[in-house]
């Protein structure tokens, strides 16, 4: 029974009437994307970084490979490296693909299906003279015949099937599919900032720690050069024991200093090579040897909020998988609406193969089908249902992304900008200690301070000496973690 004759004649024709509309416009049902929502508009639509340091840094475009603003030939090397063959990133790569190969899928998807086939059949029917009937006159009803012989059939042919897009919810696939592979293009930019900022962090700790390894040696072998003038004058009378005693102890304090700092410059080679794809140890002979910390520039450029959110990939994915999700909204309404088929087959069949392509055995069939899935009981409604929950779920995580954005940019430019203080004034504090601990062995040497205070000038020296490299080691990460947060690292 036609479901339609149940429904009054003018009620068919009203519901028939937007149907015709939407075939004949080749309509797209769903909501189209209007973009992303505007977070926090007084904060990126502002010309400057709440946390903007008042020196140090400036409002101007920042360059995408910020790294050789240190200027560092082995640092670059490296990245480059990590770029060519870290594996995490190799997955990011192969990541995209996949998406990209799903979208050409999607695409082929609003294209029509044609297969071709080929059959040659070889066959025998059955002997049905046993199953004749005798006639009146007592003779046998069957002609004689004991069965056909072997008979032969070639055919070949084509099968063509084509969905008729009426409402749009394959371009909505499509529309999906290719807003999702620009979201993972963005995750692969991501997986470059941070790898880039993470290459950049462990290669200035390795000279953080090479650079702290030579200073506490230095500072070793001037306390043992101590102790060796001490005992000395021991030997002759002129020194106590227990001057002898403290400079060991001193000597042993600052030797057992290098150990772990040798353990961390071996982990901190490791990670390095790993990052840049290679084994452990393969960067021993070409970064074991001591080199100074990378040279901050006098200004580093940082741009605004507004370039800081069009630059981080991250923020970028967020803003594709809404668009993303809105469409796929659309893909579940088209599911309401009739869906029209077109088949066909056209062939030639024949018993004999020089027969086969003669005009006479040519056969063809064409058939529109119309498939309308009436009665669902809510499967439709719940998948619209589930698609715009999903759709609100991406918003607030663009929003998250957003506003996370902003806090990371605003906490590393007042990170930087505080430590850029600290360091300065940890070198006032360095400077002082030198010249004190130079007049305090002038007093010494001429007899007129004791050991006791010369090692305390020496110790306060080597404290503040490793305090600046410290400093000056961490005023770097934050360098590093300011540029990922503005987003920067990324290749196209």
């Amino acid at each position: 029974m036609n479901p339609f004759t149940m429904f009054p004649r003018t009620l068919r024709l009203t519901a028939l009437l937007p149907l015709a509309a939407c075939a004949l416009a080749a309509c797209t049902v769903g909501p189209d994307y209007r973009g992303a929502p505007d977070i926090a508009p007084d904060a990126t639509k502002s010309g400057a970084f709440v946390r903007t340091p008042a020196q140090g840094v400036v409002a101007t475009h920042a360059p995408t490979a910020w790294w050789q603003a240190l200027n560092d030939p082995q640092l670059n090397a490296l990245i480059d490296a990590a770029f060519a063959h870290n594996p995490d990133l190799k997955m990011a790569q192969a990541r995209l693909r996949q998406s990209r190969s799903q979208l050409r899928g999607q695409r082929a998807n609003a294209l029509p299906k044609v297969s071709g086939s080929a059959a040659a059949l070889r066959m025998r029917s059955p002997d049905t003279s046993f199953f004749g009937s005798s006639g009146d006159d007592g003779s046998s009803g069957s002609s004689g015949s004991t069965g056909r012989g072997p008979v032969d059939f070639y055919t070949v042919g084509f099968d063509a099937s084509w969905e008729l897009d009426l409402f749009g919810g394959t371009r909505r696939a499509i529309e999906a599919a290719s807003d999702e592979a620009d979201a993972v293009h963005a995750d692969l930019s991501d997986a470059q900032v941070s790898l880039a900022a993470e290459v950049a962090s462990v290669y200035i700790d390795l000279r953080d720690q090479q650079e702290r390894l030579a200073l506490a040696e230095r500072t070793a072998d001037y306390q043992q050069q101590m102790l060796t003038l001490t005992e000395q004058r021991r030997a002759r009378g002129t020194a106590a024991e227990v001057d002898v005693e403290r400079l060991t102890t001193q000597v042993g304090t600052t030797r057992a200093t290098l150990v772990p700092l040798q353990v961390q410059i071996t982990d901190s080679l490791d990670q390095l090579a790993v990052l840049t794809g290679r084994a452990p140890g393969a960067l021993d002979a070409e970064l074991g040897a001591r080199a100074p910390l990378p040279a901050l520039p006098s200004s580093v450029p940082i741009g605004d909020p507004a370039a800081m959110l069009q630059e981080r990939p991250d923020i970028r994915a967020a803003e594709r998988r809404l668009a993303s999700s809105n469409a796929q909204i659309g893909e579940h309404i088209a599911d309401y609406f009739p869906k029209v088929t077109l088949l066909g087959d056209i062939g030639f069949s024949a018993s004999e193969p020089s027969h086969l392509l003669r005009k006479q055995n040519f056969s063809w069939v064409g058939v529109p089908y119309l498939q309308w899935n009436l009665f669902d009981f809510g499967r439709t409604a719940a998948n619209v249902d589930a698609a715009e929950a999903a759709r609100d779920e991406a918003q607030a995580r663009y929003e998250k992304a957003v506003l996370g954005a902003l806090k990371d940019a605003n906490s590393s430019l007042s990170r930087y900008g505080n430590q850029r203080e600290h360091v300065a004034r940890l070198q006032q504090v360095q400077a002082s200690a030198e010249r004190s601990a130079a007049l305090v062995r002038q007093r010494y040497t001429a007899g007129v301070s004791t050991l006791i205070d010369l090692l305390d000038a020496q110790r306060t020296q080597f404290a503040a000496q490793q305090d600046v490299v410290a400093a000056q080691g961490e005023l770097l990460r934050d360098f590093v973690a300011l540029q990922k947060s503005l987003g920067l690292g990324w290749a196209s």
